[in-house]
């Protein structure tokens, strides 16, 4: 193909994906009185499932309070003319994003593909799902995990007694989202290693040598979003170093295969 006709594919594959995402708009749109109060306001109310849920477990291991977040007392305010119809504009967009992520990889898929060879395509059979896999679970942990987490923090932290904490809906919103879509971005940590491997820029041994520094990076990264105690840390922590780990794994993997098959990478 000349090199416009690789501009007219790649032209055709985002059109697909734009009238992917343009549906899912459509149904964010439909549904966002439901999704705007009971989902992304939720980390916002005392009976979220997350307050909830940790609540019972610390009461079921004896642990008192330990575990139950605080109750945010903060009122939504917006003070710009158009900042409810920006932030209903960029919630249905980035929904029907995550909606129709699936066939946007597929697309993106689609484009890259005819340049594997046959082995190289075989190797990466279903990685389409695997990376909407890791993609929604990731949404799911920064939706149930990092954004209550860090909303709770940031409601309950102040210098000073008379200072009050004034939210705007931008604000809110532009905190939570990025941590939702980072998170499900973050999950893809095993398969960028993977394909890492493949190409001979990283290996077992090296993310081993690094282990320490990145759990630890981890955990003063979850010390931070979560409330001053060691069970909070390890509950935000653990997914990650779990997929630290099995990055390692899957680099192990890499390189066992390619000691029997040299051609397989």
């Amino acid at each position: 193909m000349s090199f416009f006709e690789h501009l007219d594919e790649l032209r055709s594959h985002i059109f697909k994906s734009a009238v992917a995402i343009a549906i899912g708009a459509c149904l964010v749109a439909y549904y966002n009185n439901f999704i705007v109060r009971k989902i992304l306001m939720g980390p916002m109310h005392p009976d979220f499932f997350t307050y909830t849920f940790l609540c019972r477990v610390g009461n079921k291991l004896n642990l008192a309070s330990t575990l139950c977040l605080h109750q945010i007392n903060i009122k939504m305010q917006s003070n710009v003319v158009g900042g409810q119809f920006g932030v209903y504009f960029n919630i249905i967009l980035i929904g029907g994003f995550i909606l129709a992520f699936p066939y946007v990889f597929l697309q993106f898929w689609n484009f890259i593909k005819p340049g594997l060879t046959d082995k190289e395509a075989k190797n990466t059979r279903g990685v389409i799902f695997w990376v909407s896999f890791l993609f929604f679970i990731g949404v799911l942990f920064g939706y149930f995990v990092l954004a209550p987490y860090t909303v709770n923090f940031f409601a309950n932290f102040s210098l000073d007694d008379n200072i009050e904490n004034l939210w705007t809906i931008n604000s809110y919103f532009n905190t939570i989202i990025p941590l939702i879509l980072g998170a499900g971005l973050a999950f893809q940590l095993p398969l960028v290693m993977y394909f890492l491997a493949k190409a001979d820029i990283v290996t077992a041994s090296y993310l081993k040598r690094v282990r320490k520094y990145a759990v630890l990076i981890i955990f003063v990264v979850a010390a931070i979003i979560t409330p001053p105690d060691m069970l909070s840390q390890i509950i935000c922590a653990i997914p990650l170093v779990l997929l630290y780990e099995i990055s390692i794994l899957l680099c192990k993997r890499v390189e066992k295969k390619n000691k029997v098959d040299p051609e397989w990478s």
